[in-house]
This record gives C-alpha cells, structure tokens and sequence, in this order.
C-alpha cells in the first residue's frame, strides 16, 4: 500500500531500526524490491534522483513506481531523491509521489534553510514528507563529480531542524554516495550529537560498501532512513553478467528475470541488516 514517508519513519523511531530506501530505475528493480518487502513482511521506500531522470524520465517512471506502492502487500512510500528543481519537485508531487527531497547541501546554510521552507510549503498541499541535507556527502548520486565530505555540523542541524520543520534530515558523517575507495570510516561522534540534539529522523546517503555492523550502529544512532543506489544497479547488473556467463539467458524473459533477481537479492541483505524484516 501507499504511504507517507513520514508514517515510516515515526514507526522506525518507535522500533528503533532504519527504513531502505531503495533507488530504481525500471520496471525489474520495483520488482525485485517489493518482492524482498512482500517476503520479509518490511515496509521499504521506492526513490529516484532527479539526476537519474535522463535515463528513466520522470513520467514514466513515476507512475510505476506509485503504481507499484498502490498496489504492494506491504507499505511502500515514494521518494524523490535529491531533487535540485522547484519544477521537477513539483511534477513528483502531481504524481503522486508521497515524499521528496530538496538537497540544497551546496548552499549556505540560510540560503539552504531559505529554499528548504519553499519545498515546505508546496509540499505542505500534498500532504507529502520532506528530507533535506546539511554538510555535503562525498561524491555524486550519478558518479559524475567528485565532491569532497564536508561533516555535518550538529549546531547547523539544530538550526535547520528548528527552522523547516522537515520530516528527515540528511546528514554528512563521512559517507559517500558511489562506490567507496577505501572502508569508510563514519563519524559516529558527529552522528551522535546530531541524534542527541534534534528529534527528526536523520539520514544515509551513500550506503553502498558500509559494513553491516556500522549499519547497525547507524540504525540504533538516530539514523531512520538508509539510502542504497549503487548497490543495487551493481546487484543487477551482476546477475545479469554471471546469467549469460552461466549460458542461463536464453531470451528477453530470462533477462528480464535476471534483473528482478538481482534487485530482490540486495534489497532482502539489507532489510534483514536494518532491522526492518517483520515491520509491516
């Protein structure tokens, strides 16, 4: 079923566990997450970036995944991710999606605050949750900038937090989006003083390569929403190659079954590693 995002997160503060939240970018990834979802009884969160919106276009794409969440055996919120644009923010929301982002990271923190107010108030008529981001997290979502961590600070996110209202905050401890070139080592000092000083769930971008055991930690550190992309586009497109390598493709289907796989099998690993099997 559809829901709020908001409605997700307040449950996993209760229970103490982080929500996925998963980027798609066809058909097969819905799939195979809510496939993951149905099996483990979890609630999950479907997302695209507004910068991935050049290969899956936000008007087909959309639909389908509300669509699929109207449809799902378990509660599915809808998020767009990173949105940059009042306008493509705004066509999520006519289309039903139930959360969206504003990331104004590389903005002054008042011009942030400024901005992020905006998205409030259009969001505010859907009744729809909003995230926003203070601090940088390292790299990009499509790959293509290298941008440098820049810790969150816990007196911004106290600021910020007071001053939007936002639903769920994004915060910056040393994550990165992307593959990770060496083992991340996460701020868990910053992360704690941020969850001890405000009371919105607060965010994971860039969860592809932290290890289960900081997972944890996170998900028990104020950390309510996790976010996984590269996993799950390196998840499918693995499948896929060890299928053909296995001569186990013989057609479109066998293709199309191979990416469903794919996305079920990373979804499944990190809702068990979450917490949120048995959640729905």
């Amino acid at each position: 079923m559809l829901v709020n995002m908001r409605d997700l997160l307040d449950a996993a503060k209760s229970g103490n566990y982080a929500v996925g939240s998963f980027s798609v970018a066809n058909m097969e990834m819905v799939l195979g997450v809510l496939k993951a979802a149905k099996e483990l009884n979890a609630p999950v969160i479907l997302q695209i970036a507004e910068v991935r919106l050049k290969q899956s276009p936000l008007e087909i794409i959309g639909p389908l995944m509300v669509a699929a969440a109207e449809n799902a055996e378990t509660p599915v919120a809808v998020h767009f991710d990173h949105g940059k644009t009042i306008e493509k923010i705004s066509e999520a929301l006519d289309l039903g999606f139930t959360s969206v982002m504003f990331d104004g990271s590389h903005l002054p923190l008042d011009k942030n605050i400024e901005e992020t107010k905006k998205v409030m108030a259009l969001a505010a008529d859907y009744d729809a949750a909003v995230e926003a981001e203070i601090g940088c997290v390292g790299g990009s979502e499509d790959g293509s900038e290298d941008i440098a961590i820049n810790c969150t600070k816990p007196s911004d996110a106290v600021r910020f937090a007071d001053e939007t209202k936002v639903d769920a905050l994004a915060v910056a401890i040393g994550n990165a989006h992307g593959n990770y070139k060496s083992t991340p080592k996460l701020r868990f000092d910053i992360l704690e003083e941020c969850a001890e000083s405000v009371s919105v769930p607060l965010v994971l971008h860039g969860g592809t390569g932290i290890s289960p055991n900081d997972f944890v930690r996170c998900s028990k550190t104020g950390i309510k929403k996790i976010n996984i992309a590269t996993a799950t586009f390196d998840m499918v497109e693995k499948t896929v190659r060890d299928c053909y390598n296995k001569n186990k493709i013989k057609g479109y289907y066998d293709l199309h079954a191979a990416e469903i796989e794919g996305a079920y099998e990373n979804a499944k690993r990190h809702i068990l590693i979450f917490g949120t099997d048995n959640k729905a």
